[in-house]
């Protein structure tokens, strides 16, 4: 089986065909994906959810450029990083893109791959976040060799509990929220049900509390789930 953990990204581009065969190849990347056509939409997925990372066209319909989306993201203290992506490619034009807080500048029509290449330095986890061992108590998450131990048996997971597991592992102690979850562990567009999150909790449960003698995954009544140890 492969896991891999799912890093969310905004694309915020007009151009639908562009747009769609960005979010097809970060897909194949194990990205999850969301898009947004024109600026004001970009702007406020932007500053309402959770993304690690934004992928902006300098020129966008609507009342928000670019430049005014970035502009405003880091008036308001969100640093999600940004890469720009523009036909302006001047020098003067790449400076006010940097300029307004973005952390990359790609100029069109760009390769494929240097794109892919752009995307995974600016989604560049800080130290504490590229942990590649992850634990609590007795359980043991490895995100290179993409296995999960408890008490030293092998534990066989899904993607999708893969992931919910390396999330609330990420953040061990900290109650999450059914919508914080299902924010960084499924696409924006998915077909979430109301059980979703729960019934997803459960079969985590059952594999890695239920055999067990202590239960590590908690529910917080009203306020959403965590894991301790």
């Amino acid at each position: 089986m492969s896991y891999t953990y799912i890093m969310r990204l905004l694309v915020i581009e007009d151009e639908q065909k562009i747009a769609r065969s960005l979010k097809r190849a970060l897909e194949t990347e194990h990205y999850a994906v969301d898009v947004a056509y024109d600026g004001d939409e970009g702007y406020a997925m932007a500053s309402s959810e959770e993304y690690d990372g934004l992928i902006v066209d300098r020129m966008l319909p609507g009342s928000k450029d670019g430049l005014a989306i970035v502009y405003e993201l880091r008036k308001n203290s969100i640093f999600t990083p940004v890469l720009f992506l523009t036909a302006l490619g001047a020098v003067h034009e790449r400076t006010k893109g940097l300029d307004s807080g973005a952390d990359d500048y790609l100029v069109k029509p760009f390769a494929l791959d240097e794109f892919l290449a752009r995307v995974r330095a600016l989604v560049r986890r800080p130290p504490q976040q590229l942990r590649t061992t992850l634990t609590a108590n007795d359980l043991e998450l490895d995100t290179v060799a993409q296995t999960v131990k408890r008490s030293g048996t092998n534990i066989a997971l899904t993607a999708k509990e893969f992931s919910l597991l390396e999330y609330l592992l990420r953040n061990k102690g900290l109650v999450l929220s059914k919508d914080q979850l299902t924010a960084h562990v499924w696409d924006f567009d998915a077909d979430i049900l109301p059980n979703t999150v729960e019934a997803h909790i459960k079969q985590l449960r059952r594999k890695i509390d239920k055999p067990f003698s202590s239960q590590l995954i908690r529910t917080v009544r009203g306020f959403g789930y965590k894991i301790e140890g």
